[in-house]
């Protein structure tokens, strides 16, 4: 197993994450032994960063019951808080201390503030008085690390990075949201500041595996059929040296065999030009059912109605690449859960987007494609259950 650290903490950090989303489930419940069975051998394999939150089902309980039988010391434990559902400073030790003895734990190597989405969210957490509740939960040793976990746009996430002292973020990156989210800018923005970077959604939730277009397959079988796609998106992101953790969400031995042996291997700036001409190709097979040919240059930012324009044409995008419901939840999360929504629907059609954008994109006219697309009857719907607490 490889490792990294960086100047801002220094400890060694396997290259390789154990997410804990996806476990394997047993009618409704979460398998235990076969989970157990899969993070064992990931541990004795090197693999020492477990990563939950306490609205993965059944996720923290089942790491608890694994942590319990002597891993404790053996493994960092990352974990998050849902901002989403703190209503007054009282919630966060509420929810805190649920997520300790779920653990069966008293304290947390890295926590997070899960789906910090803008700098708006931030400081209505500030209001509630969150910055001291973080300094006496360091001062007792119950938090070790302070992070937070984004799903948004570039300009946003760098935001957040200024907008306090954290210790270490994660993020959404792989070959295809190398512009996207926080992407290629916000990984480095991070990194210059010595924070350790975890990556999430490294094969998009298994679409870079079993979901990539024929031709794009094809690509890889030529090149070098004796690797994987899973290992190939892989072995692109550990090639970045900003990058400290890539979080794989494995619920089957021959996934975590797979990803250990990579992760055994894996350096940064060691992939050939070849190889990566050859991702890029790749790449470009799955962007060809791309809709909006935004690059997320975000020359049309800010919008002075506040649509993030951008993050509307890449979730609009993913419909195409990927599938309604997976673009309908990146667009709730990174759109509309924002304590200022930044949604299509905002737009006014001023037009000042249309002058500045250098792909000169019909902006406004795509924006009432997001519209069309992805703010249908559920829309108001899923709005109304994320306004009660429900969603």
């Amino acid at each position: 197993m490889k490792y990294r650290k960086t100047s801002k903490i220094n400890e060694n950090l396997s290259i390789l994450g154990y997410g804990c989303m996806r476990f394997t489930k047993k009618g409704t419940a979460i398998d235990q032994q076969k989970a157990e069975e899969e993070m064992i051998y990931a541990i004795e394999n090197g693999v020492n960063y477990f990563d939950t939150a306490y609205i993965y089902p059944g996720s923290e309980v089942a790491l608890g019951k694994l942590l319990a039988k002597g891993y404790r010391n053996q493994v960092y434990v990352a974990t998050k808080l849902p901002h989403y559902f703190i209503k007054k400073s009282t919630d966060m030790d509420k929810y805190f201390h649920e997520q300790l003895q779920r653990l069966q734990t008293d304290y947390i190597d890295y926590y997070l503030i899960h789906m910090l989405s803008d700098i708006h969210v931030w400081q209505r957490l500030k209001a509630l008085g969150i910055e001291s509740w973080i300094a006496q939960k360091k001062a007792s040793g119950q938090i070790r690390h302070i992070g937070f976990s984004f799903h948004g746009g570039t300009q946003s996430f760098m935001d957040l990075i200024d907008a306090y002292d954290w210790d270490f973020c994660q993020i959404q990156f792989n070959y295809l949201d190398e512009h996207n989210q926080a992407g290629i800018k916000g990984l480095r923005y991070a990194a210059e500041k010595g924070l350790p970077v975890i990556i999430m959604e490294p094969l998009r939730g298994g679409k870079l595996t079993n979901a990539l277009p024929r031709s794009a397959k094809r690509i890889f079988d030529q090149f070098r059929p004796a690797k994987s796609p899973a290992e190939w998106a892989l072995r692109w992101i550990w090639n970045h040296p900003e990058v400290t953790v890539v979080l794989s969400g494995m619920n089957s031995m021959d996934q975590v065999v797979e990803n250990t042996r990579i992760a055994a291997e894996a350096e940064p700036c060691t992939l050939t030009n070849a190889e990566q001409s050859m991702i890029a190709q790749v790449k470009e097979e799955w962007n060809k059912n791309v809709k909006v040919p935004c690059t997320g240059c975000g020359y049309c930012m800010p919008c002075p109605h506040g649509v993030d324009i951008p993050v509307c044409f890449d979730a609009l995008n993913t419909r195409y690449k990927d599938s309604w419901f997976t673009a309908f939840k990146q667009y709730i999360m990174c759109t509309t859960m924002k304590t200022t929504p930044s949604n299509a629907s905002k737009c006014v059609r001023c037009g000042r987007c249309e002058k500045l954008c250098p792909q000169q994109i019909k902006i406004m006219s795509e924006l009432d494609a997001v519209k069309r697309v992805l703010e249908n009857i559920i829309y108001p719907v899923t709005k109304f259950f994320m306004k009660f607490g429900r969603f």
